[in-house]
């Protein structure tokens, strides 16, 4: 092939691509395919504007007060009269025991990192701390159970604490003139896995008894005094 025939091979070659090209410009540069719908202007609101806004709004029409004041109503009947646990009412007595040991998950060390207990150790809370004061599980709510309960503070000289799982402790409280306790979520009651009240808890060795006591059938203003 002479050089004369390669020099107009050349510009047949480009000649190729600018027609590959002239042939894909139109697709790349695709005209307007109308209007499909009416468009408006993004004009969302502000969140906290909004809120804002409502909070006036609210305030204004003296809702935002009413609100504050059912809060501020259930806060207090929530310290007065916590959820009741709903444990049945003994219907027979019942006597069993409890063992409060666990075993460490973990080691237990001291505040310079020396090792106190290995994980895996068992422990007895009562070899360290005794029960020197019965617990005594009821409702207040159950006229029986308060009555019961009263017999047992004075039996026992005031050596009981009296825990509710239902009812006003601080109503209890001003009538018997003594700390009364509440379990709240009855974290209590499931530890010691007590299912009825009345329930008194005692010491008996290295494990707790528990009496499940059936209340009187019916009780007077004077003995739920103690």
């Amino acid at each position: 092939m002479s050089m004369r025939q390669m020099r107009w091979q050349l510009p047949a070659g480009l000649a190729a691509w600018a027609a590959v090209a002239a042939v894909a410009t139109p697709v790349a540069q695709a005209g307007s395919l109308g209007v499909i719908g009416p468009v408006y202007r993004i004009a969302e609101e502000d969140l906290l504007a909004m809120i804002e806004r409502r909070l006036r709004e609210k305030e204004a029409s003296g809702e935002l007060a009413q609100l504050r004041g059912q809060a501020v109503e259930r806060a207090r009947q929530g310290v007065l009269r916590p959820a009741p646990l709903g444990l049945p009412v003994a219907r027979t007595a019942r006597t069993y025991h409890h063992d409060p040991s666990y075993v460490l998950e973990r080691n237990v060390v001291d505040a310079s990192g020396k090792l106190l207990f290995p994980a895996g150790t068992r422990a007895n809370p009562l070899d360290i701390v005794p029960l020197t004061r019965r617990l005594l599980f009821f409702d207040a709510r159950d006229a029986r159970q308060v009555a019961l309960a009263a017999g047992l503070v004075g039996q026992y000289a005031g050596a009981v604490k009296p825990v509710l799982t239902g009812g006003s402790y601080l109503e209890l409280m001003r009538r018997w003139r003594v700390p009364v306790y509440y379990d709240q979520r009855g974290l209590l009651v499931r530890r010691l896995a007590i299912g009825h009240v009345p329930a008194l808890v005692s010491q008996e060795g290295n494990r707790l008894r528990i009496d499940e006591l059936v209340p009187p059938e019916t009780a007077t203003a004077k003995e739920a005094t103690p």
